[in-house]
Order: C-alpha cells, then sequence, then structure tokens
C-alpha cells in the first residue's frame, strides 16, 4: 500500500479586523479603487478649504467687532442695566432643561457617561478660554453647573414618582402659553419671558419690543411661533381631510392660499391687516403683528407634512378601533394621530428648522433680530467691511441652534422607534 501525504496547506493571511477604526476607514473610504480616488480628491479639497479659511481667521481677520458688540448680538438694543432679567431667563431655561433631562434618562444606567462628562468639559474650558465668554464666565459655569444639578435632582425625582414629567410638560406648557394684555401697552410675548423681558407687571419697569433685538427677539419668536403653528397645523390638515364640504372646503383654501404667497408678502400685510380686525384703538406693537405672520405661514406647510403622516397609517388602524368600539374621536386621538406625528417627526422638524431661519426677514418689518442687529452693528464706521467676520459668526449661531434641533429629533424617532 503506498501512503501519500496530502501537500501542505497554503498559508493564508490573518483576516482583516472587522471592527475599529482602521477597519471602518477601509470598508467605507478605500474599498475599491474609485473610492479610494474619490476619498483622496475630496479629502484635498477640503485641505485646501480648510488651509485658506484657517489663515484668514488667524492673519487677517478683525474679529474685534464681535467681542465688542457682543451684547447687541445677543439681546440688540435692550438696557444694559436690566440684563439681570435675562440671567434669570436662563437660569429658569436651565433648571426646566435640566430637570427634564434626568427625568427623561431616569431609567438609564448612567445619566453622565463618559462621553457626557467630556461634553461638559469641553464646554466649560471653552467658556474659560473663549474671549467672547471670559467676562461672563462665572454666570456661564454658574448656568452649566445649574443643568448638571437639576439633571441629578431630575433623574431622583423620576424614580422615585415618575408622574412628575407630566407636570414638567404642563410647566413648559404654560411658560410660553401665547399673551397679549389688551389693556397694557406691551407687545406679544411668551409668559415667563414676557414677566422677565417685556416688564411691565408686579413693579417691574416695562422695556418696548422695539428695544428688545438679536438673538434673544430670534428665540422668542421662533419659539412662540412653533408653539403656535403645530395646533394650528394639525387642525388644518385634519380638517382637509374632513368629510364635511365646508371644512374641507375652508382648510384647503387657506393652504393653497397660503402656501401661493411669499413669506414677506403675509409679513408686510399681517402689519397693515391684523389692526384692521381689532377693536378702535388697539393697534398690536410690530412683534405681536409679525408672529402672527410668521404663525400662518407656517401653519399652512406643517399642515401639509401632518397630512402626509395621516396617509401613511394604514386604515386597519382605523377599522380595528372601530371594532374595538372606539368613536372617530377617540381613534383619532389615541391610534391615527400618534402614529401620523410619529412618522411626520423629520418633515415637521424641518419645517421647525425653516420657521427658525425665517426669521431673519423680521428686519424688512423694522424688528432687529440677529441679523438685522448685524447689519446696524456693520453700519458703524469702525466696523465697515467686517462682513465676513460678522456673518460668519452668526451664522455658526444659527447652524447651532438648527443642529440641536435636528439631533433632538433624530433622538426622538429612536425613543420612539417600535420597529426595531
Amino acid at each position: 500500500m503506498t501512503i501519500t501525504t496530502p501537500p501542505a496547506a497554503a498559508k493564508t493571511p490573518p483576516p482583516i479586523a472587522q471592527v475599529g477604526p482602521i477597519a471602518w476607514v477601509r470598508k467605507n473610504l478605500f474599498s475599491d479603487w474609485f473610492n479610494s480616488l474619490l476619498t483622496v480628491i475630496v479629502t484635498a479639497i477640503l485641505f485646501f478649504a480648510a488651509k485658506g479659511i484657517g489663515s484668514w481667521a488667524l492673519t487677517t481677520a478683525q474679529w474685534r467687532v464681535v467681542p465688542a458688540n457682543l451684547g447687541l448680538f445677543m439681546t440688540g438694543l435692550y438696557p444694559s442695566e436690566l440684563y439681570w432679567r435675562v440671567w434669570i431667563l436662563l437660569g429658569f431655561v436651565c433648571v426646566m432643561a435640566g430637570l427634564s433631562w434626568g427625568v427623561i434618562g431616569r431609567n438609564f444606567v448612567t445619566l453622565f457617561n463618559r462621553y457626557v462628562l467630556i461634553g461638559v468639559g469641553v464646554i466649560c474650558t471653552a467658556i474659560i478660554l473663549s474671549p467672547l465668554t471670559r467676562p461672563s464666565s462665572p454666570k456661564l459655569l454658574l448656568l452649566v453647573a445649574l443643568v448638571v444639578g437639576m439633571a441629578w435632582t431630575g433623574r431622583q425625582l423620576g424614580q422615585k414618582a415618575p408622574s412628575v414629567s407630566k407636570w414638567l410638560s404642563l410647566v413648559w406648557l404654560l411658560s410660553f402659553i401665547p399673551l397679549y394684555p389688551g389693556f397694557v401697552p406691551l407687545p406679544y410675548v411668551p409668559l415667563v419671558p414676557g414677566l422677565l423681558i417685556g416688564g411691565g407687571y408686579f413693579g417691574l419697569e416695562p422695556v418696548s419690543s422695539n428695544d428688545w433685538g438679536g438673538l434673544l427677539l430670534t428665540l422668542l419668536v421662533a419659539i412662540a411661533g412653533i408653539l403656535m403653528c403645530f395646533p394650528l397645523g394639525v387642525f388644518l390638515a385634519l380638517g382637509r381631510r374632513s368629510q364635511l364640504p365646508i371644512v374641507k372646503g375652508l382648510s384647503t383654501a387657506y393652504i393653497e392660499l397660503v402656501r401661493g404667497v411669499p413669506l414677506i408678502s403675509i409679513l408686510f400685510m399681517g402689519q397693515v391687516m391684523i389692526p384692521l380686525f381689532l377693536p378702535e384703538g388697539v393697534r398690536p406693537a410690530r412683534l405681536f403683528r409679525a408672529v402672527i405672520g410668521l404663525t400662518l405661514f407656517s401653519a399652512a406647510y406643517l399642515a401639509e407634512n401632518v397630512r402626509a403622516g395621516l396617509q401613511a397609517v394604514p386604515l386597519g388602524q382605523s377599522e380595528a378601533a372601530a371594532s374595538l368600539g372606539l368613536n372617530k374621536p377617540l381613534t383619532l386621538a389615541l391610534i391615527v394621530l400618534p402614529q401620523a406625528l410619529k412618522t411626520a417627526i423629520p418633515a415637521i422638524v424641518g419645517q421647525f428648522i425653516s420657521l427658525f431661519q425665517d426669521t431673519t426677514l423680521l428686519a424688512i418689518v423694522g424688528l432687529a433680530e440677529l441679523l438685522g442687529i448685524s447689519r446696524s452693528i456693520l453700519a458703524n464706521p469702525n466696523y465697515l467691511g467686517r462682513y465676513a467676520e460678522a456673518y460668519l459668526f452668526i451664522g455658526l449661531m444659527y447652524w447651532f441652534f438648527c443642529y440641536a434641533m435636528s439631533w433632538g429629533s433624530r433622538k426622538i424617532e429612536q425613543l420612539l422607534n417600535t420597529e426595531r
């Protein structure tokens, strides 16, 4: 018998790591020759662009226009001796944000994980080292500590009394209820910000809305517009799907009419026409009229986003609810509308971001929001030609808030994702 020995098995290289940053780069950036070439070209373009911008920012740009006018960028012509009201308002927001963070994260294993702690450390370091925030570093650090402390407190409260989340939602809602005192010459203001910023109550010195401006005015208008256009948009979407001809016709006519007119026209018409529908002698402030125009415009677009979500809900959901004995209002409120809003979250948040950016048009009707106050600053002979520095600064501010809304919407989608 002849015994044959099989040839030695060829040596194979060890497998490429399937996890880690190197594996991700190989898989996504250098998977084949075309992808590798594209990666090199894009990297070179980004490198030279970043090099040019960095060289301009460090050598040519004159950034003194930003720290010298930081108060105007933040609050416009608001009296400097009343800045304490703005700090109290920020403190209130930080307390509520920290409590909400803690209550939402009460069931997580760690509330302050490594990434959160790194983020807090980076924020504190930037506050201390940045020349823009250095004059107010103690106050800003106190606000950061307030958020962290209230987050820990909110987690303890949430674990002991889970129903506290409902009360927090109610406080958030009541804090920004639209309020217009018809017999007091004050503009449209959200409730809590109005008590502090607008004054006129409890012996506080009133401050005209003509003196509001900058980021403060932009945020107040955006928040008020979002809170008012959302329910109006939902009602319009439901009205357009109604089986009542008059309701459907009026809702459709409103949506199509408003969507066919540019926002600038609605803002101008609001400034002129809103006083015509009010009693004689009652003339709302420009801020109130601008917010109403912005709300009516955004509600029409939001209605279509919500209607798309309603159409995405299968008809079987309503039939199943009817088989369980639920009437149409309960079916809509408990079954159909929650699913529709969950589906339409990206489109709804996109409309909110668009509304926030549309506040730049308020400068046309005489309101010095963030972009408008920048134009006033650049009209100063000391800062002529500093357009790039000022507009880059406010562009970064707009990006920050828009990205925050986008990031929040993604987190909400992850929490509401029931298809995993």
